[in-house]
């Protein structure tokens, strides 16, 4: 009996939680993402930035663009946290990376820019801030010249999601 009732639960929950109305939603926002990944320099990092995020599951370009400009600002906020903690570590890098706090101090100053041009349907500026955003985040990484930077791996990850807000971007021109 009990068996039972726990099959007619499980059963219940099924068919109450698979959402068979929203499934040509999301098949839409899948294909939406997937084409316009495959438009992007950086197919995998679009892909799972993109459905990591719920907006995704039903919007369009313009809400692709926001998703991915808010994934760079995250980034840089935590690559700037690392930065300001390295800054007291590593006091043979103390130059390169105060000059490094400086741009990412402009990454997160340009992405407000990029937002608001989005969302009031003006993508020309969106894509200049996210162009200047991939290019402070190489500058960082050029700034430690031939030592090794502790920040590659950040810096990388900032620049291509910045790389790939600005191909969606261009999308919208």
């Amino acid at each position: 009996m009990k068996n039972l009732i726990s099959l007619t639960l499980l059963t219940f929950l099924v068919a109450f939680l698979s959402p068979s109305n929203q499934h040509n939603v999301s098949a839409q926002a899948t294909s939406l993402i997937t084409t316009t990944c495959q438009r992007t320099p950086f197919y995998q990092l679009c892909i799972s930035t993109l459905t990591a995020d719920p907006r995704s599951r039903s919007s369009n370009l313009t809400t692709l663009g926001l998703i991915v400009v808010d994934a760079t600002k995250v980034k840089s906020t935590s690559t700037l946290t690392q930065i300001n903690k390295l800054i007291n570590s590593t006091p043979q890098l103390r130059g390169p990376l105060k000059n490094c706090v400086d741009l990412y101090n402009g990454i997160l100053g340009v992405i407000p820019t990029a937002v608001e041009a989005l969302t009031k349907g003006d993508p020309k500026f969106a894509e200049s801030s996210m162009v200047d955003a991939a290019n402070e985040a190489e500058s960082c990484e050029k700034s430690f010249g031939q030592s090794k930077s502790p920040l590659s791996d950040m810096n990388k990850v900032v620049h291509d999601l910045s790389v790939v807000a600005t191909a969606i971007i261009r999308m919208l021109l």
